[in-house]
């Protein structure tokens, strides 16, 4: 039968070096190709960060695995889908229940005892890295929150 997958992809803000929603679709994409993986559907967040599960698309994509109709969630590297280890664990066993497996496009990390082992050296690396993103996440929840309300964030009050 023919594999198929869901694309998660998220990005925090403005943080330059991360990879942007089109450049996360398009490695997945290629990756599904090689890998002759149909791809039904995808999930994107958009200025939400990793360190929570808070994300509207990838809590509809969590519920959508229990109807089975798809066997992965691809996505451009791991921390997109989490940068939490704890939640990550829980919501991979849930995938697990529901048939579904998370692939990264860029690592390949494999579904083995020393693939989970070598998937928590990379959090904890990520985590560092994190700890100097979090400032810019508030900055960039700063700036929706004036987008909201139609103002620039330099804007003076008259």
């Amino acid at each position: 039968t023919m594999k198929t997958a869901v694309i998660y992809a998220r990005y925090s803000c403005d943080n330059q070096t991360e990879q942007s929603i089109e450049g996360q679709l398009r490695v997945c994409e290629e990756y599904a190709q090689k890998n002759n993986i149909l791809i039904l559907d995808t999930y994107i967040d958009r200025a939400m960060t990793g360190t929570n599960d808070n994300r509207p698309s990838f809590q509809r994509m969590l519920k959508d695995s229990s109807l089975k109709e798809w066997n992965f969630i691809l996505v451009y590297k791991l921390d997109r889908f989490s940068r939490n280890k704890y939640e990550t664990a829980i919501h991979k066993k849930a995938l697990r229940d529901n048939g579904v497996k998370v692939l990264s496009a860029m690592e390949n990390i494999p579904d083995t005892p020393e693939g989970i082992i070598l998937e928590s050296l990379n959090a904890t690396a990520e985590k560092n890295a994190v700890a100097s993103d979090t400032s810019s996440e508030n900055s960039c929840a700063l700036h929706r929150s004036f987008a909201d309300m139609n103002l620039s964030p330099n804007d003076d009050a008259e």
